[in-house]
């Protein structure tokens, strides 16, 4: 997450989606569903309305006793609809929820078709706090439904005092708007917004995003373009004109650029591109290769202007007078997500101060173990502040990384 003031970023779907994964964040796809075809054919496309709600009432929820487990089909724009959920989860600790093609085994080949839609647990006490989430997606047989993996926390749905669900039931909504004749490839991302966006070369979604982000920083992509370069360097062997490069195609390019010529200067190889890496290791490693092929050059010290603040950490004795103090500089913040709200809350659990006493006394040189305050004080904030949100944490029970709901 970076804090600036630049124009809006274009960038890639938040996760590389691909089907029958069991742990993707975001919407995603499930497994094409097997149905019997109906009686109604396709073709003749009924008069429907485009768009419409749809209510299911799932009585004896806490009964429910398959893995999957789906609605009656409904028709929106002449096509079969359904909503899929896993009322255990499907592999993650939260309920999981997808619109679902009812007929896709049935479709005949090349088949597709898109829609807007939102899906919704309705609470039945307070109808304000119902949980609702949207999304998009252009059906087909490899995606044929899309949804939420983690929709809602278990925890929360099945505790009756949180109202979702009442006398064993639970109601579950779905508004769909079907769009019959958009074409899809035919989308014009240039012209609706003036940016086009990074081709996802395996699972590299994490990386386009970071470079959107650094691209949309006027005084750091000015100091790339000034990056010295030889008529002699290829991209694929130096990072300074690989990124050049890339910058200028999302600058003047008409469609989307792909990234292959930078995963390469990197040293990746294909295998790479299909590994999930840290975003935040790569913003690192990129700022520290580009901070030195700066040196020496007309943009020299341009990341440390951009990018460095600093702040202090100390030790504070509480019956002594004795305090000890260490300035430090960063390139970004990780800040906490579990148990915090907001972005602010984040920011006060960072500077809280822990207590050192009984067996973590501090040891303060001439005066010994002294019960002491212990904490962070910030200097100054750099003119953009990167934050690294701890989204994921280790699951000890399940030997995994699980992601951490905010507000949790």
């Amino acid at each position: 997450m970076t804090m600036m003031t630049t124009p809006p970023i274009d960038q890639e779907d938040e996760e590389m989606l691909v089907p029958h994964s069991d742990i993707v964040e975001g919407p995603q796809p499930m497994e094409v569903a097997q149905v019997e075809p109906a009686s109604t054919v396709e073709n003749q496309q009924p008069e429907e309305p485009p768009s419409m709600k749809f209510t299911w009432t799932i009585e004896n929820f806490s009964r429910v006793n398959t893995k999957k487990h789906y609605s009656d089909i409904f028709v929106v724009g002449g096509y079969k609809w359904r909503i899929l959920i896993f009322p255990k989860g499907n592999n993650v600790d939260h309920l999981s929820m997808y619109l679902d093609v009812a007929d896709s085994s049935s479709l005949p080949y090349g088949w597709s078709r898109y829609a807007q839609f939102s899906l919704a647990v309705v609470n039945q006490i307070h109808h304000k706090y119902s949980i609702r989430k949207d999304t998009q997606h252009q059906f087909n047989a490899r995606e044929s439904d899309w949804g939420f993996t983690s929709f809602m926390p278990l925890s929360e749905l099945y505790d009756p005092s949180r109202g979702y669900l009442v006398s064993d039931t639970v109601v579950i909504e779905a508004e769909v708007a079907v769009r019959k004749i958009l074409d899809y490839w035919s989308y014009d991302s240039k012209k609706e917004t003036g940016y086009v966006g990074l081709k996802n070369q395996g699972a590299t979604c994490y990386m386009n995003s970071l470079l959107q982000t650094l691209y949309h920083i006027p005084y750091f992509r000015k100091a790339v373009y000034h990056m010295p370069t030889t008529e002699n360097d290829m991209p694929i062997g130096s990072i300074p004109l690989a990124l050049q490069s890339l910058f200028y195609k999302l600058q003047y390019n008409d469609t989307s650029v792909a990234t292959k010529e930078l995963t390469k200067s990197f040293g990746w190889d294909t295998y790479d591109s299909f590994m999930q890496h840290d975003v935040q290791e790569l913003n690192r490693v990129l700022c520290e290769k580009l901070e030195d092929k700066m040196k020496g050059t007309v943009v020299e010290g341009t990341i440390q202007q951009l990018f460095e603040g600093h702040h202090m950490n100390y030790i504070e004795c509480i019956n002594v007078d004795y305090k000890s103090t260490r300035k430090e500089s960063f390139y970004d913040l990780q800040l906490d997500v579990k148990g915090c709200r907001d972005v602010y809350a984040s920011f006060d659990k960072y500077v809280e101060v822990e207590r050192l006493e009984g067996d973590n006394k501090y040891h303060a040189e001439e005066h010994g173990l002294q019960d002491a305050k212990k904490g962070v004080l910030f200097i100054d904030f750099p003119p953009v502040l990167q934050l690294q949100l701890k989204r994921f944490e280790y699951d000890f029970m399940r030997d995994t990384m699980v992601k951490v709901c905010i507000g949790n």
